[in-house]
């Protein structure tokens, strides 16, 4: 089930996400939950979904996990550092990302993210450092 209020945070935060198609379905500062519809237009030749996609997936659901841990007075975090490890490819259905923090510092936020696939196999592991501005 979706989570409208989640979906229009990414939305007007990282516009981008929807035009991807990117969809909440959970949002708090110890879980981000989000999903991207397969789409052929998204594929690489293969018809796997595109790294870059699944990234950007992560990227997203990792931003605002980092948003809802910044420390009091800051305003906004800024991606310095990602590691994505690819585990398996997605040719149908949804690949959803769990995003959950290693780290809340003053400086720094730390995000761990799974990406998985419709039958629960994890597609990639991403770990994310955000910078506290």
């Amino acid at each position: 089930m979706a989570d409208d209020a989640g979906t229009q945070l990414f939305h007007r935060s990282m516009p981008f996400t929807e035009r991807l198609g990117i969809e909440v379905l959970e949002h708090g500062p110890e879980l981000v939950r989000s999903r991207i519809a397969w789409d052929e237009t998204l594929c690489t030749l293969g018809g796997a979904l595109h790294g870059g996609v699944l990234m950007a997936l992560a990227d997203s659901t990792a931003a605002v996990c980092a948003f809802l841990n910044l420390p009091e007075g800051a305003q906004a975090t800024t991606t310095v550092e990602s590691k994505t490890n690819f585990l398996r490819a997605v040719r149908s259905g949804h690949a959803e990302a769990s995003s959950r923090p290693l780290h809340a510092g003053r400086s720094f936020i730390v995000v761990e993210t799974e990406v998985r696939d419709d039958a629960g196999k994890l597609v990639a592991k991403v770990t994310q450092t955000q910078a506290v501005r």
